[in-house]
């Protein structure tokens, strides 16, 4: 947190809570210091005066204030993890995310007796089209306390008690809920929207809760943070035959377009791989005080705009549709075969044995190419690596097994309620050397 306020160039700390991470990000601030605001109850630590505190605000006039914004000025900064570790501030315009809002709100049909999950932080863009979406349709959002996300049935009674119509999140979420077991046949009565972005959702989760809860609309979003919330949908049509379908990410939403390219930036022709670029009118204005990071990724398309590149690969079929086929940087070498870590994954969904799992490329000394290694909870604490294994050999051939297992109580999350991948791997790293399948619990693979 601290590397994001240094970053953000910001004038103004708005603070609460507890005095020690207050003090590491006041002195994170650059130049002159930052002028806090204290929203708390309780009075600010004796080291601080605040400009302001909370019954400051209270007495404010409630009239807005007579300030003017371009509608191609910053509205927000939300930062990523960075390869290198380093957060990378993406500038998104407000006509970017009014463009998605309004959209959304007429495709979805939002209204005004909507009753709207908020369950991804504020931090997280996903959380800019629950406020925001909500705000434009006049609905009713339900802010999802972050608790709940480790207690299954209480987010299923949550989801219950609320009577919402819409969900929204990450799949890992509608993950552990079906995993779980805590939805009946039927159930979440109210409930007319299911939608997902951030991740891929496994075919055989959506299978069951589509099953389970036949009355919602079924929507895969697709979007990085740098093209504002999502630059494409797809609505899921019918329960899918099989647990191997595919779905796709779609066709791109209003205003935006995505571009499957070859390395010389022409576009392939359909069925091929190729990378995938956007263009539109959800482009973010490029990385904060980052110039080389900005020309790196949003390229000049040729006619006066900008297209970002995404970093995924992507094939578009015959009749349009887009799907995703994985990071450029999740197609690994390994033994002298060329493998995609996605497809490993969803043999893995596909076993029913694991509550969450996934696929990292391991570096390895004296070994051709990287070490593929996988880390998964058990749906049933008995099922171990060797057995794990032995059914994912069923399904994939010898050179895309795994060589490295880890058994955990759960994944690693980021903040934004994703499987952290780079955590995975320094796990990975850390157990290393052993190339036979290994159990162990989340202490021991911290040690």
């Amino acid at each position: 947190m601290a590397k994001i306020v240094g970053a953000s160039d910001h004038r103004i700390l708005l603070a609460a809570g507890p005095e020690r991470p207050l003090s590491e990000l006041v002195a994170a601030v650059p130049g002159a210091g930052a002028t806090v605001g204290w929203l708390d109850d309780q009075p600010p630590p004796a080291w601080l005066m605040p400009m302001f505190r909370a019954r400051d605000v209270d007495a404010a006039a409630a009239t807005a204030p007579g300030i003017r914004v371009r509608a191609d000025e910053g509205a927000h900064i939300l930062f990523t993890s960075g390869s290198t570790g380093t957060p990378k501030g993406v500038v998104i315009p407000h006509s970017s995310v009014l463009h998605f809002v309004r959209w959304a709100v007429e495709y979805f049909g939002t209204g005004s007796d909507d009753r709207i999950s908020g369950q991804p932080p504020l931090h997280f863009d996903l959380s800019t089209f629950d406020i925001f979406g909500t705000f434009a349709a006049g609905a009713t959002l339900f802010p999802v306390p972050a608790e709940l996300g480790l207690f299954p049935h209480k987010l299923a009674e949550f989801i219950r008690e609320t009577r919402l119509t819409q969900w929204f999140s990450v799949p890992s979420v509608l993950n552990l809920l079906v995993k779980a077991n805590v939805i009946r046949a039927g159930d979440f009565p109210t409930l007319r929207r299911i939608l997902w972005c951030g991740e891929v959702m496994p075919t055989p989760v959506l299978r069951r809760l589509m099953t389970q809860v036949p009355h919602a609309r079924y929507t895969n979003l697709y979007g990085p943070t740098e093209t504002t919330i999502a630059s494409s949908y797809y609505t899921v049509p019918a329960c899918p035959a099989s647990d191997d379908a595919v779905i796709p990410i779609g066709r791109a939403c209003r205003g935006e377009e995505l571009l499957v390219l070859d390395e010389g930036g022409q576009p392939v022709a359909p069925g091929e791989t190729g990378d995938l670029y956007i263009r539109g009118v959800g482009v973010a204005a490029g990385y904060w005080g980052d110039a080389e990071r900005t020309r790196a990724v949003f390229l000049p398309d040729g006619a006066g705009g900008v297209r970002y590149k995404t970093g995924d690969l992507a094939r578009r079929d015959e009749d349009g549709l887009v799907y995703f086929l994985g990071r450029t940087d999740s197609q690994i070498k390994s033994r002298g075969y060329r493998i995609e870590l996605g497809e490993i994954e969803a043999a893995l969904h596909s076993l029913e044995l694991f509550r969450e799992c996934a696929v990292v490329a391991a570096e390895t000394e004296g070994f051709d190419g990287v070490a593929i290694a996988c880390a998964f909870a058990p749906l049933q604490a008995a099922t171990t690596a060797l057995e794990a294994k032995a059914a994912l050999a069923r399904l994939v051939p010898g050179y895309m097994l795994p060589v490295r297992w880890l058994v955990l109580d759960t994944l690693p999350k980021n903040d934004n309620g994703k499987i952290d991948l780079a955590a995975l791997k320094q796990l990975v790293q850390h157990d290393g050397r052993c190339p036979e399948p290994v159990d162990m619990t989340s202490n021991e693979a911290e040690r």
